[in-house]
Parts: C-alpha cells; sequence; structure tokens
C-alpha cells in the first residue's frame, strides 16, 4: 500500500528593507507573513521558506528540486524593468533580487507543470513570467478603475471585504470555488494589464480590472489579486483554493515518483 506523504510547499521571501518604515541600519534580512506558512499548513502542506539566491541560481534549483509545490506571496511591486517598462512615481517600493527570483522559479515550474498558487503580487509574478505587463498605479493610470487600495496602513483590516469578483464560468477557479461571485479583500495599486502567454482570465472586478488568471493548460497555475490566507480554513473559499493547490501538489509528487520508478 503506498503511503501519501504531505507535500512540500515553497514560500518565496521578501527583502527586509524593501518594506516601507525598516530602517536601513538593521542587517539584511530574508522575511515573509507567517500568515502564508499557517494556511498552507492547515491544508496539509510543509512548508518551506525560500531565501532570494538571484545571483546563485544553482543552488535556487536545487531548493526548487525539493519542492512539490510553490506558493508567491504578496509583497512590493514588481519592478516595471521585468515586463520592460519605466519605473512611474507612482510605483512603490521595489525587491529586484525577490522579483529574479519568483519569475525564474514560476517559469521552472511552467515548464515542468509543477503547481503554483499566487497571491496579490503573486498573481503579477505569474502574470508578468508569462510575458505579461501590469498597471503601474490603477488610479494613475486608468480613470475607470475603483479604488483597490484598502491598505492596512490606511486604516482598513486586512479581511475588510472590499468588493466582489465574477468568476468566468467554466474555470478551473470557478470549478473549485464553487460559485459565480465572491467578496474579497483588496490590497493592492497595481494590476493585470496584459495577459501573458498561455494564461485565461477567471476573474474579474466590477470595473474590469483582472482579479485572477489561471494556466490554460491541466496543470495547476492559479492567480488571485485578494488576499484568502487573511481568512480562517472554515471559509469554503479559502480552504478549496488553497486545499485544491494541496492536492495538485500531492499529484504531481506521486506523478513524478511514478515516473521516476519506471525510466529505473
Amino acid at each position: 500500500m503506498s503511503v501519501v506523504t504531505r507535500p512540500v510547499i515553497g514560500l518565496t521571501t521578501q527583502t527586509l528593507h524593501s518594506i516601507d518604515g525598516i530602517p536601513p541600519a538593521l542587517p539584511a534580512s530574508w522575511v515573509m507573513n507567517q500568515r502564508y506558512f499557517l494556511a498552507a499548513t492547515m491544508v496539509g502542506g510543509v512548508p518551506w521558506m525560500i531565501p532570494l539566491l538571484d545571483d546563485d541560481l544553482a543552488t535556487l534549483r536545487e531548493i526548487y528540486e525539493r519542492l512539490d509545490g510553490i506558493l508567491i506571496p504578496g509583497g512590493v511591486d514588481v519592478n516595471p524593468a521585468e515586463y520592460g517598462e519605466a519605473v512611474r512615481q507612482e510605483c512603490g517600493n521595489l525587491d529586484p533580487a525577490r522579483d529574479r527570483v519568483e519569475i525564474q522559479l514560476v517559469r521552472w515550474a511552467i515548464e515542468e507543470q509543477k503547481p503554483v498558487l499566487g497571491l496579490c503580487r503573486g498573481l503579477q509574478v505569474i502574470n508578468v513570467a508569462s510575458g505579461g505587463s501590469l498597471w503601474q498605479d490603477l488610479a494613475a493610470q486608468n480613470a475607470a478603475f475603483q479604488k483597490h487600495d484598502y491598505f492596512p496602513n490606511a486604516g482598513y483590516d486586512r479581511d475588510h471585504l472590499a468588493h466582489d469578483v465574477d468568476l468566468v464560468a467554466g474555470t478551473r477557479l470557478a470549478t473549485l470555488l464553487a460559485t459565480e461571485t465572491v467578496a474579497v479583500n483588496s490590497m493592492h495599486h497595481q494590476g493585470v494589464k496584459h495577459v501573458g502567454r498561455e494564461l485565461i482570465v477567471s476573474a474579474t472586478a466590477p470595473d474590469g480590472l483582472i482579479e485572477a488568471l489561471e494556466g490554460a493548460g491541466d496543470s495547476f497555475l492559479v492567480g488571485v489579486q485578494w488576499h484568502p490566507e487573511v481568512f480562517e480554513m472554515a471559509d469554503p473559499h479559502t480552504r478549496h483554493l488553497f486545499g485544491s493547490f494541496i492536492s495538485a501538489s500531492v499529484e504531481w509528487r506521486q506523478s513524478r515518483s511514478a515516473h521516476a520508478g519506471q525510466v529505473r
């Protein structure tokens, strides 16, 4: 009888000094909100904190090889240089090392069909890694967009339900959430502009902003613009999203093991 082991889920980190208000005198550190790790753990994943080794791809690849799934958390803005644009004044703090690491990991994962889940910034990274682009500032670049920047430092709770999103029928996301609309939190000032290669839109906000993307193929490649990790796993939308990602990671691990056995 085969034993199902818990999948190892890699979670990327962020350079401490890319965060607003961090004194430059503090030592260089890689950090990440623990809520992402707890959410992955609560649905059966084994979280693995990924250092930003952007100048050591050999070691980064060794880490990648040990992962069954990759979770790209929220964080600071993606460097517009990654999608061929100059930085606008409205663009926030940047973390080039994180950009390079996450884009590389996503590209490896897409090539090998390893499961990827992107949250907020993670959605944007998936899009950029696939050749897409971003609105650097929604309010400044398109007057049609409504408010999306309900940030905690502006007095909003992280679980504040800012607006609904409409799910696209027939997509993986609509199927696993089993609904046509879902209320979401919203903590971003950037968003998907041009959709990357082999990606399809799976949710939109009332103002037309893309709120979720997924891969056009069969592998699990899903990014959402909101922060489901904030909500308890008792919330069905959060549980189904994370649970489906973990299940896909288990299946990927089993498929890889079966293939290795056939090669022998």
